[in-house]
C-alpha cells in the first residue's frame, strides 16, 4: 500500500507531470528539464529524485551527467497503466504541447548539457 501511496504523490504535483511529459518523448538530462520547464536545478532535481524514488524513472550516468528516462521495462505493470493515464489526459493540453515544442527545440551538445536552443 506505501508504494501506491508514494506513486500517485509522486504525481500530485504540475512540475512532475510535466517532466514525465518530457520523458514521454525522450531521456532528459536535469539542464533539460531546467530549460524546458523553465525552473531551477534544485527544483528539476529535487522533483525528478521523487518520480526515481517513486519508481517511475531510471537513471543512466554518462561521465558527469545524469540522464533520466520512464523505466520502461522496470515499471510495476499498474504504473505502466499510470504512466499511460497521464499520457493520455496530456493528449492537447495546451502546456504539455507547448513543453514538448521546446524540448524539440533544445539543443544537446553532444552528451553533455544544454546550453541553448536551436532555431
Amino acid at each position: 500500500m506505501r508504494e501506491l501511496v508514494k506513486a500517485f504523490k509522486a504525481l500530485s504535483d504540475e512540475t512532475r507531470i510535466r517532466i514525465l511529459n518530457l520523458l514521454l518523448e525522450r531521456e532528459c538530462c536535469v539542464c533539460e528539464v531546467m530549460q524546458v520547464l523553465n525552473i531551477s536545478e534544485p527544483r528539476a532535481s529535487r522533483n525528478l529524485s521523487a518520480l526515481y524514488d517513486a519508481g517511475f524513472l531510471k537513471l543512466r550516468r554518462l561521465g558527469l551527467w545524469a540522464l533520466y528516462s520512464i523505466d520502461k521495462e522496470g515499471l510495476k505493470e499498474h504504473y505502466a497503466d499510470l504512466v499511460e493515464a497521464v499520457n493520455k489526459a496530456l493528449e492537447g493540453n495546451e502546456t504539455a504541447l507547448q513543453d514538448r515544442q521546446r524540448l524539440k527545440k533544445a539543443q544537446r551538445i553532444g552528451p553533455g548539457c544544454v546550453v541553448g536552443t536551436s532555431q
